[in-house]
């Protein structure tokens, strides 16, 4: 694995911003599909609910093809592994902007994914080898602004294009990027990255510890809260905020400017205090959501209420990819891109039970609600893993002191 030096300046970091830069259209090609649910519904003859499946089969593709990924990649050079996943991103993209039906596009959205947990996973090691020591938070975090600036740059304006043009033409962008991106990683990360030495069944008992699988649920929970509210954002904003579909699109922009002030925050958080920051942040969520339920129905505290909303769910991000790197030390590569998986599988799961929950009947504005409820527990997580940590700590000092 790389050496751990400490980086600085903008040639200093080219590395870790190409990393960025494929984040970038990765996290477009994920959260775009949001903005244009109502779009590929009517295109393909398929409900809102059955359109946000999308989202569900691209998380599943996430979770169960990142450690298909991982073990195939496991003894590659990482420069090479990563430009490998790079390639099937943009052979899944293709796939995407030529789907004609409904079935197809699920199936081409779910070869895209494929790549997705291991890039992730993998890029996050990658980039926290590539800095001092305390600094890693703020690497992957500057990595993960890719992903943020996608919510910014790529979705809105990815939703603005395929509203346009059409959503295919959407897809057709994110070929362009991934070819871009998979220039520069060529061109800037290190010639040789050399992976880890460890085994596989080494690395898999590493990941049965009790403290890597709380971080892995309270990472499917933060994602779960997230996206049974975000993935219906659009059609919550329309039918009750009451806004055009044009207007959603600059909505989308807010938001995505919250992620990335959240993704800094959370960098740097992460670095001061990691499991405080990770509770703290869990507390603001639950609150932002409850109130979001109310504000809703006004514009102006409506958006007012996304943009917190952005700003507190990123923040939780590094953080909590970080925890699972500390915590899996003999299993790094795995468990970070088993945390990307983690996340997905909350993504999906979130989408889920929003659209069973639509379909049920709860209303759009009672769907915040629902989001609340999943951060609830996955706080309890966090605290109960926290006081793990101070009981092993007091343990580990009182054996000392004997």
């Amino acid at each position: 694995m790389t050496t751990a030096v400490d980086r600085t300046g903008f040639f200093g970091n080219l590395p870790i911003l190409a990393l960025a830069l494929a984040s970038f259209g990765i996290g477009t090609t994920e959260f775009v599909i949001m903005g244009l649910l109502p779009d590929v519904a009517t295109d393909l003859g398929v409900s809102i609910p059955d359109a946000g499946l999308l989202v569900t089969g691209y998380a599943l593709g996430v979770t169960f093809g990142a450690p298909f990924l991982a073990i195939a990649t496991s003894k590659m050079d990482r420069r090479h592994a990563l430009l490998m996943l790079m390639v099937i991103f943009i052979v899944g993209n293709f796939l995407c902007a030529m789907a004609p039906d409904y079935w197809l596009l699920m199936a081409a959205r779910v070869v895209t994914a494929f790549c997705h947990g291991a890039f992730f996973g993998l890029g996050a090691v990658v980039a926290a080898n590539l800095v001092a020591p305390h600094k890693r938070v703020q690497a992957i975090a500057l990595m993960f602004s890719g992903l943020t600036l996608a919510n910014v740059l790529g979705v809105p304006f990815g939703t603005a294009f395929g509203q346009e043009l059409g959503w295919r033409s959407t897809f057709w962008a994110v070929v362009g990027i991934g070819v871009f991106a998979a220039a520069a990683l060529y061109f800037c990360l290190p010639r040789k990255i050399a992976a880890s030495g460890g085994s596989l069944i080494a690395e898999a008992r590493a990941l049965a510890k009790t403290q890597v699988i709380f971080a892995m649920a309270i990472s499917v929970l933060a994602a779960a809260s997230m996206f049974s509210v975000f993935t219906y954002i659009t059609p919550m904003l329309q039918n009750i905020t009451g806004i055009s579909a044009r207007q959603v699109t600059y909505v989308l922009l807010l938001f995505g400017a919250g992620l990335t002030i959240g993704n800094y925050i959370g960098g740097r958080l992460g670095d001061w205090r990691l499991m405080p920051a990770i509770i703290a942040t869990f507390v603001l969520l639950i609150a932002i959501l409850v109130i979001f339920a109310e504000t809703i129905t006004n514009v102006i505290p409506a958006v007012a209420t996304v943009f917190v909303w952005g700003v507190v769910s990123f923040a939780l991000v590094s953080p909590l990819q970080m925890r699972v790197v500390n915590e899996a030390t003999d299993a790094p590569n795995l468990a970070s891109t088993l945390n990307q998986g983690a996340f997905n599988l909350g993504n999906a799961s979130g989408a889920w039970f929003g659209g069973i929950a639509i379909t049920q009947g709860v209303s759009y504005q009672d769907i915040p609600w629902l989001g609340a409820g999943i951060a609830v527990i996955a706080l309890l997580f966090a605290v109960w893993s926290h006081l793990i940590d101070r009981r092993d700590e007091a343990f580990i000092e009182t054996a000392a002191s004997a």
